[in-house]
């Protein structure tokens, strides 16, 4: 009979399945840590990225590709995946215990938040009532919904730009509404935007409004902040960057910044003892948020979980 994995007591709980908890979970296996990975989806926003032309053992691969090898080499060393939201951190008598949405409570000696961020809202009228309607903040899910159909992509970062790429082949014209006057991230792929006739950039405007009978049919754009103009659409997709969700880290008063990204030591530690955070949850890699700095962080928060668990051995005999 199988055993219930969640009454055992293990090592270390990475909360979160993006590169940083993927590679944490490799690295305490081999050092061989007991771990367990709990996250509601796979591969955090590794599965957004159109193409990763940086990471060095690859000179070109899909974000999908790049987590189904990294989690192949995770399932290859036996480790649990369970796929649940954790949506309560206690800890207890230097034991800590994580509760999920599913009823399910999972005990460990230490913990590793590895959440990562989530999709920032427009937060204008109309917006929550288009949800799934024209409005979507995931274009690796929904873009086959738009097939010959025009289309806008809010937002001027590198996950605006990999949204813009993707929708060229599949929409029949895409519009890219930046609120600043330039699109930021890597040249060689805004030059095959601004390239692309299907494409129109719109610099320095605002969406205000959304509109439509029972699915978005326009939109309101505040062009230069003076005039406004209507234009009609049949989708958007909102891709204004990332914000952390501070549910957890409130609940175990861990320190955070000002924007809420968690606050670590070069080892990955934070304030509270037993508790690690790699990723883009945190402040660490100088700020630099990219898949290479993630797995790095992963790995040095393993490296130091195991220094803190052979401690904690050495202190009980």
């Amino acid at each position: 009979m199988p055993r219930d994995i969640s009454k055992t007591l293990y090592d270390t709980i990475i909360i979160g399945a993006g590169p940083a908890g993927l590679t944490a979970s490799i690295y305490l296996s081999y050092y061989k840590v007991s771990n367990l990975i709990i996250s509601d989806s796979i591969g955090g926003k590794l599965s957004l990225a159109h193409k990763i032309c940086n990471f060095p053992p690859e000179k070109e691969i899909t974000g999908t590709r790049l987590k189904e090898k990294i989690l192949e080499h995770t399932k290859s060393l036996k480790n649990k995946i369970i796929l649940d939201e954790v949506i309560k951190l206690e800890k207890k008598d230097n034991i800590f215990s994580v509760i999920t949405l599913n009823g399910k409570e999972f005990k460990s000696k230490t913990i590793l938040l590895a959440f990562g961020t989530r999709k920032k809202k427009l937060d204008i009228f109309n917006e929550e009532r288009y949800i799934g309607k024209g409005v979507s903040y995931c274009f690796s899910c929904d873009s086959m919904f738009f097939k010959n159909k025009k289309v806008a992509i809010i937002g001027n970062g590198p996950s605006a730009v990999f949204a813009v790429l993707c929708l060229i082949k599949i929409a029949k014209k895409v519009y890219q509404i930046c609120l600043e006057d330039s699109i930021k991230g890597e040249t060689f792929w805004i030059e095959r935007i601004l390239n692309n006739p299907k494409v129109e950039v719109l610099y320095r405007t605002k969406v205000t409004e959304l509109g439509g009978e029972n699915k978005l049919e326009f939109i309101i754009l505040n062009k230069s902040f003076k005039n406004k103009k209507k234009l009609p659409i049949d989708g958007v997709f909102i891709e204004i960057g990332f914000e952390p969700d501070t549910t957890l880290t409130k609940q175990l008063k861990i320190k955070t910044d000002k924007l809420g990204y968690i606050v670590v030591n070069k080892d990955q530690s934070t304030n509270i003892s037993g508790v690690w955070a790699s990723g883009d949850i945190t402040t660490g890699s100088n700020g630099f948020k990219q898949i290479i700095t993630a797995c790095a962080e992963g790995g040095i928060a393993a490296k130091s979980i195991f220094v803190f668990l052979e401690n904690l051995l050495k202190n009980q005999k």
